[in-house]
């Protein structure tokens, strides 16, 4: 390999792009990777600012003099493109990659699309989104997180990763301690504005107050408040500008505005204004952090869910104990009584409850035993076992739960549209209003101190961040208290659509039924004992796997006193199974079976049909060619599903139940939970059809199945629930997944999604009215400076406080 190194010749060739370059990067990025598509080239490094071009290559297969002309041939295309047109550059095609990382320093809604227009622009990025309420971005694109770390610094921000629950905890810690820096900056620079407010009260300020207010307000600009400056300053270098830009801007020019009158008495001076400005500004983004931090409070608990370190059980038999980062698969954990389970795994010796409230929204502690699945995160009981690990970081339930949670916070709704656009062009805007207002008060004859004084009133009322905050903060707090309940949102659009549903469709079996069939009814006959007939059913249903058997096996094991031994075995397809335990033979099916072995039914005939009428199967017995009992199997209706049907009816809601089950069945559940409609004997083919039927009349349609067998329905609806156990809350064809099975979760995620979107509307209707109206009373004279920056602080403080009204 050899060095190629040009500076001082590729600067002149670099003189007429290299003012763009250093505006726009993506032109860095874009010389380095068509250099870097040559496979004699291993590595590029360019230097805008002074020049300078590095390319290490193979001479073999590249000569110098091939390089010089391939690079003359590259900076002349990037020359002659016309500014602007970098973002019509063709997009850089390769493997997709999705990277999600923190950002720390944003400080108002315009850096969260300053950032996303700044990626839009790079044609490595294919999709690029920021949440300024979670101070997170996702980035679809083939470019790698260094690079996308690299071009978020240039914009004075800082890239962090959050890939594990570890990288989130230190993440929490250094947003508490944001916080605090947020409040300290505050209440130094309240300590400080102070005397310069008295000061300013005064009708004639000595030489000497006016010395001191420019000591104190110089401090408070350029030391409380020196990360204002400090983020316009580095904006302005990349030639971009945001709300750090406008209040830079209006408390800078009050400040240098009133420097004359230090010396000359007539001259009036704003200084007051200056350090007030900066107060209410810093007073607002430390209210503005706390409630940010209340808003993400639900997953923030998640992340806190799990430990810190965990017990490791050694070759020896001895316990050590270690960082959870250290914990591999297959390692064996020992967990105290009143421990978090330090991730997910399965019990290898001993038992306890375990409560597994915040990850599945069960309230009541669930029995685990030997062999059992435990998940990370919850609260072992009053017992102690030892767990063998099965999954750890990124893969367990908890990881799973938080991404899930951090997807639909990130996503933004179609109501946001409006927002953004709005948004997007609102500082340039703003930029004009202020400078018309400054020329229009002193074209007509006022004091340029007066049309000063109005003009930085304009750019500090006019705030877009109640507007950026609208949407996010009421989607963190909405998902995050659905996420509390069992509730598991994939993405903002379902929240948003959910509030429009006025239809949903139910799958029967392991949806509005547990999906286990159970003996409900068991009529013996005379001369037969429950404790002898248990004996013989268990033993005859033992070696068949079929659900009705194991339905008779589960009624027969609390009751039976010896374990039987079976002679022969048979089953019959369709019928039921033939058995031959001592000298006795044992009958378990339909009447068909007994039909043809010759064996009367007609004593419980009656019987038979009227709790198949009710929906159960019935199941002869037979001892010795006479009838011993008639069992009645059914799948029993989940506890509060007819709670939650109610529910549904309640928000207005129209049921219906397909299912691929027998029509009597199905007719007697739906009659049992109170739906409406019943579809039955449908295949999933059948019910996807059904759903388009249904939104083919008008309908928003929500469905609610299993997961498996439903998922092309569930694909097809508006918004698809999977019902899930409590490891298994990633059904990836569905739009929410409801934890533990409680249907009546569906009732609360509807009705929480329609009070987020109440909430939303309503935070976009005050912050766009705020603004309306706030303008152009700026613009006339009616607002003092310090007046319109406390009110474009209180007015983000506004938004996030409705917002967290969802938590109540």
């Amino acid at each position: 390999m050899k060095h190629f190194r040009v500076i001082h010749r590729l600067r002149r060739r670099l003189r007429i792009i290299a003012p763009l370059l250093v505006k726009e990067m993506e032109r860095c990025y874009m010389l380095e990777i068509l250099l870097r598509k040559h496979p004699a080239v291993a590595e590029v490094r360019v230097v805008p600012e002074i020049g300078s071009l590095t390319v290490v290559y193979d001479p073999a297969s590249l000569p110098e003099a091939r390089l010089q002309t391939m690079l003359d041939t590259i900076l002349g295309n990037l020359a002659s493109a016309p500014r602007g047109t970098a973002q019509e550059m063709p997009r850089v095609e390769g493997p997709v990659r999705e990277c999600s990382l923190a950002i720390e320093g944003m400080t108002c809604a315009s850096c969260a699309l300053l950032i996303e227009m700044k990626l839009a622009k790079d044609p490595r990025v294919h999709h690029a989104s920021v949440n300024f309420a979670a101070e997170t971005i996702t980035v679809k694109g083939v470019l790698e997180r260094e690079q996308l770390s690299r071009i978020i610094g240039s914009l004075g921000y800082e890239a962090r990763p959050m890939d594990t629950l570890a990288q989130r905890r230190l993440l929490i810690e250094r947003e508490k301690a944001r916080v605090a820096d947020a409040r300290k900056r505050f209440i130094q620079s309240a300590l400080l504005t102070v005397p310069v407010m008295i000061s300013g009260m005064a009708m004639h300020r000595s030489p000497w107050l006016r010395v001191m207010e420019f000591g104190l307000s110089t401090a408070i600009l350029f030391g409380s408040s020196n990360s204002i400056f400090r983020k316009a300053w580095a904006l302005a270098r990349q030639g971009e500008a945001n709300m750090d830009t406008l209040i830079a801007i209006g408390a800078g020019a009050a400040w240098a505005y009133s420097i004359p009158g230090v010396l000359k008495t007539h001259h009036h001076v704003y200084f007051e204004s200056a350090a007030g400005i900066c107060t209410f500004v810093l007073l607002g983004r430390y209210m503005e952090e706390r409630a940010k931090g209340k808003a993400g409070e639900a997953i923030r608990k998640l992340i806190e869910l799990q430990p810190d370190t965990a017990l490791r059980l050694t070759a020896n038999g001895e316990t050590e104990e270690i960082p959870i980062d250290a914990v591999q698969v297959g390692d064996r954990l020992r967990v105290r009584a009143g421990d978090k389970i330090p991730t997910d795994g399965r019990i290898i010796e001993g038992n306890s409850p375990v409560n597994e409230a915040m990850v599945t929204g069960e309230s009541l502690p669930v029995a685990k035993k030997q062999g059992d699945a435990v998940i990370g995160g919850c609260l072992n009981g009053n017992g102690s076992f030892v767990m063998s690990v099965t999954a750890v970081g990124g893969d367990t339930v908890l990881s799973g739960i938080v991404r899930l949670v951090d997807h639909a916070q990130g996503s933004k709704l179609p109501v946001q549209k409006l927002a953004d656009r709005i948004s997007a062009r609102f500082v340039p805007a703003v930029g004009g209003i202020s400078a018309t207002t400054f020329l229009a008060w002193a074209l007509t004859g006022h004091p340029v101190s007066q049309a000063l004084a109005h003009a930085v009133a304009v750019l500090l009322i006019a705030c877009p961040c109640a507007l950026g905050l609208a949407t996010p903060t009421a989607i963190m707090v909405g998902t995050g208290q659905a996420a509390r309940r069992g509730i598991y949102i994939r993405n903002g659009a379902a929240l948003e659509m959910a509030d429009k549903l006025d239809t949903v469709v139910f799958d029967k079996t392991g949806t509005i039924t547990e999906g286990k069939p159970v003996v409900t009814d068991a009529l013996l006959q005379p001369g037969y004992e429950r404790e002898r007939l248990a004996d013989l059913v268990a033993a005859a249903e033992a070696g068949s796997e079929h659900f009705l058997a194991r339905a008779l096996a589960d009624w027969a094991r609390p009751h039976r006193q010896n374990e039987l031994v079976v002679d022969s075995f048979a089953a019959v397809p369709g019928h039921g199974v033939v058995s031959r335990i001592g000298n006795s033979e044992i009958f378990l099916g339909n009447a068909q079976l007994l039909q043809e072995r010759q064996i009367d039914s007609t004593p419980l005939a009656a019987e038979a049909l009227r709790l198949a009428e009710q929906g159960k199967t019935p199941v002869f017995a037979t001892v010795d060619g006479k009838i011993a009992a008639l069992f009645a199997i059914a799948d029993q209706a989940r506890p509060g599903a007819g709670e939650a049907i109610a529910l549904l009816h309640r928000l207005g809601m129209r049921t219906v139940m397909a299912t691929g089950d027998v029509e009597p069945v199905a007719r007697h559940v739906a009659a049992q939970v109170g739906i409406d409609q019943v579809v039955a004997r449908a295949t999933p083919a059948d019910k996807l059809v059904l759903i388009r039927k249904l939104q083919a009349t008008g309908a928003k349609v929500g469905m609610i199945g299993d997961g498996i067998n439903d998922a092309p329905a569930l694909v097809a609806a508006d918004v698809g629930f999977a019902v899930s156990g409590g490891a298994d809350i990633a059904i990836e064809s569905a739009d929410v997944t409801l934890v533990g099975g409680d249907i009546t979760r569906v009732a609360a995620g509807i009705d929480l999604s329609r009070r987020t979107m109440s909430i939303i509307r309503q935070n976009l209707f005050w912050a766009l009215g705020y603004n309306v109206v706030a303008i152009p009373v700026a613009a006339a004279g009616r607002l003092n400076p310090m007046i319109a920056a406390a009110a474009m602080a209180m007015s983000s403080v506004s938004v996030v406080a409705n917002s967290l009204r969802l938590q109540r």
